[in-house]
């Protein structure tokens, strides 16, 4: 009996739930998100190019860069991953080759943008959107180029904090249309938005958790009962390690030596458990 294909793991499992995804910015993050219990993965755009390139969340790695660190975190995991596309890269055509590259990775699923390129985070002002019908395009585009139908397309709109919460709706109702699985309405303002956007999109959505956004911090519960389906907190686990990081380093150059924290400190010993490696044996996945 073959196995179940992590595509459509993912699919069963937002039929059955609202699924949290923690942001993993790496691999070893991704084997942490599983070993803690979590269903599903998060690859984050702008955990990508912030932790990877040390750059801002402006669309600036290639698909070739996205699709092989994506790869790692996919590859590194028995849970499904779902991830950041931005803009898709380009036009139609360039999506199409995105959607092929991404499951190609081991991907489950992706998210794709209605801004022009270059983008910026979703919840910064300044944001501009490219027309309807040119989204749409890239959406079907999408639809046709995946060879496994249950690869996820989830249909990202900014529109929100652009032309309103009235567009944004309008938005996402177009999109479905034009073959999107799913609908990821991002910088809602209120728990009133959130629930009512849920009431009047009749289908899959995500909820954006990221903190110091501009909207609420709502609970994967909460959002259930409105009806969400996926939970993303894209940044969570990268702002406290950085927080973390920082700390330890400003001690560091203080004091001259490291032991005062190495109670909190991942031991040796856990980070082989976490990544299966028996220094006696020889290593293999």
């Amino acid at each position: 009996m073959e196995p179940i294909r992590k595509t459509t793991r993912l699919r069963r499992a937002i039929r059955q739930g609202c699924v949290i995804m923690p942001g993993a910015f790496n691999a070893a993050t991704a084997r942490l998100i599983e070993q803690c219990g979590f269903p599903a993965v998060y690859v984050s755009g702008a955990g990508l190019a912030n932790a990877t390139a040390g750059v801002p969340d402006i669309g600036w790695l290639t698909l070739t860069e996205v699709a092989q660190l994506a790869g790692y975190i996919a590859d590194a995991v028995r849970l499904p991953a779902l991830a950041d596309a931005d803009t898709g890269f380009g036009g139609p055509e360039n999506v199409a080759r995105a959607i092929r590259a991404f499951e190609e990775a081991g991907l489950a699923g992706m998210h794709l943008e209605d801004q022009v390129f270059p983008k910026r985070c979703g919840h910064l002002a300044g944001k501009e959107l490219i027309p309807v019908e040119e989204m749409s395009e890239k959406i079907a585009a999408a639809a046709r180029a995946r060879r496994d139908q249950d690869f996820l397309i989830v249909a990202r709109t900014d529109a929100r904090s652009v032309d309103g919460f009235e567009a944004a709706v309008g938005r996402a109702q177009s999109y479905l249309e034009a073959g999107a699985d799913a609908v990821f309405p991002e910088a809602l303002e209120s728990a009133r938005e959130f629930r009512q956007f849920a009431r009047l999109v009749r289908a899959p959505l995500l909820a954006n958790m990221t903190e110091f956004g501009r909207g609420p911090m709502l609970s994967a519960g909460q959002l259930s009962r409105m009806g969400y389906r996926m939970v993303i907190f894209p940044l969570t686990a990268f702002r406290v390690s950085m927080k973390a990081a920082e700390h330890c380093l400003r001690d560091l150059k203080r004091r001259g030596t490291s032991r005062a924290w190495l109670d909190r400190m991942q031991t040796r010993q856990e980070l082989y458990q976490l990544l299966a490696y028996d220094p006696q044996k020889r290593w293999a996945r």
